[in-house]
């Protein structure tokens, strides 16, 4: 009996360690951040619209995006995502690197951006974020990124909230094109395919003051 509670004792931290090691830490996440401080800032919160804030961001789609650039890399961008810049970020990396990563940058404390947008405008950047266009066959952004544009961690739905209006507008056109294609089931390229230009800029202004 003694021996079989050892054992049982043993299993449960056993487990216990690989479940915090299946959920990152954030404190060696921090050490391995400081390469990714130049063009996201030191906690996540990047300076300049053409790199995105991804500090409060969701650790599953943080994780998703990092080992997506890596897939880019080994088939030389046919799957996954590749960015020139990410390319060589993300070649050393090791799964536990990814999720140490990941549970760093979901940790810290997302700064909003700030909309420029007027009254009028606001209106209707709502109406089509939270209601879509039948007409148009678009499905209500808020359907899958939430009212306030903070998304869903499990389904590894992003935070959009709060994000540049610039890094926003890119993502929405690559959508559009094709060129970038690691969307589960295609359903932002579904959405974004019947996005115009004006509606592409209206919801990245308004996004950047919503969260």
């Amino acid at each position: 009996m003694k021996k079989l509670a050892i054992l049982c004792g043993l299993v449960f931290f056993a487990s216990h360690a690989a479940i915090a090691q299946q959920q990152g830490n954030a404190e060696r996440g921090q050490e391995l951040s400081q390469t990714c401080a130049a063009c996201h800032g030191a906690d996540g919160n990047s300076p300049a619209g053409d790199f995105p804030t991804i500090a409060g961001q969701h650790k599953k789609y943080i994780a998703k995006q990092l080992r997506d650039y890596q897939l880019g890399n080994e088939t030389n961008g046919e799957r996954g995502r590749y960015n020139m810049l990410m390319a060589d970020q993300v070649s050393g990396l090791s799964e536990q690197d990814i999720l140490d990563l990941s549970a760093y940058f979901s940790s810290q404390q997302h700064d909003i951006v700030g909309t420029d947008l007027d009254e009028e405008e606001i209106a209707r950047a709502q109406r089509l974020y939270l209601g879509g266009d039948e007409d148009r066959n678009i499905t209500g952004c808020a359907a899958c990124h939430g009212p306030r544009g903070n998304g869903m961690g499990l389904a590894a739905f992003p935070v959009i909230g709060g994000q540049h209006a610039q890094y926003t507008r890119a993502m929405l056109e690559q959508f559009r094109s094709g060129d970038r294609a690691n969307d589960p089931n295609a359903m932002m390229r579904d959405v974004a395919s019947q996005l115009t230009d004006a509606d592409i800029d209206l919801l990245s202004r308004y996004l950047s003051g919503l969260y």
